[in-house]
């Protein structure tokens, strides 16, 4: 293993993948708005944004893909929780600007409890944070409590169960115990929530996925 992979695994390991924390977790923060900068891309086209929409981000993170959100709804506006303090603070700064003129609103939250009124979305994604999801059925039904009729859900990772992975992903999933449902489960878990039609886009030659879920 290079001296940098060595530096990247202690970063993770200290800053905390699932709730990140303490300097460690700021550099594991900016490290992921570059490295899910692709696989988010490649999962946020399956959105046909409107300008107005009003979108709403589970674990913003760093922040990255809601300025990729807002670049496309531009009269919409934009909300960010996360249940990391952390992340909330760095969400806001990256998107300083966009939270000044009040375009952005990000809150400190948990998926299991969404801190917002039934069907108030558009639009909701997660990006690389399912894997952390508490309790995926109870999660995915606070998901769609607070999505609009017409609206759509996606989740967006870039790992799934039925993908092939490699060791290093493999000792991630162990170390810390991530839920990685492969596309069928995946299926399964959407429809028990209520979604009423549900997508499973594969990337080839990848492990990516998207899930999209539509409420009617």
């Amino acid at each position: 293993m290079s001296n940098e992979a060595q530096t990247d695994m202690s970063i993770t390991q200290k800053g905390n993948p699932g709730k990140p924390e303490g300097e460690a977790g700021g550099l594991m923060l900016e490290r992921m708005n570059r490295e899910h900068y692709e696989v988010t891309g490649w999962g946020l086209s399956f959105f046909d944004f409107d300008a107005l929409d009003c979108v709403l981000d589970i674990g913003c993170g760093g922040g990255m893909t809601l300025s990729r959100i807002a670049e496309q709804v531009t009269r919409g506006t934009l909300y960010g929780v996360d249940y990391s303090s952390l992340s909330v603070a760095k969400s806001k700064e990256f998107n300083k600007e966009l939270v000044a003129c009040g375009r952005m609103k990000i809150v400190e939250g948990s998926v299991d409890a969404l801190p917002f009124n039934d069907r108030s979305f558009d639009k909701i994604t997660t990006v690389e944070s399912f894997y952390f999801w508490p309790v995926p059925e109870k999660s995915l039904a606070e998901v769609y409590r607070v999505l609009k009729p017409g609206g759509v859900f996606i989740l967006i990772a870039d790992i799934h169960g039925a993908a092939e992975l490699t060791e290093e992903q493999l000792e991630n999933i162990r170390r810390y115990d991530l839920r990685n449902p492969a596309p069928n489960e995946f299926k399964t878990l959407f429809r028990a929530a209520g979604f009423d039609e549900v997508t499973v886009h594969l990337k080839n030659g990848t492990s990516w996925i998207a899930v999209e879920g539509l409420r009617k």
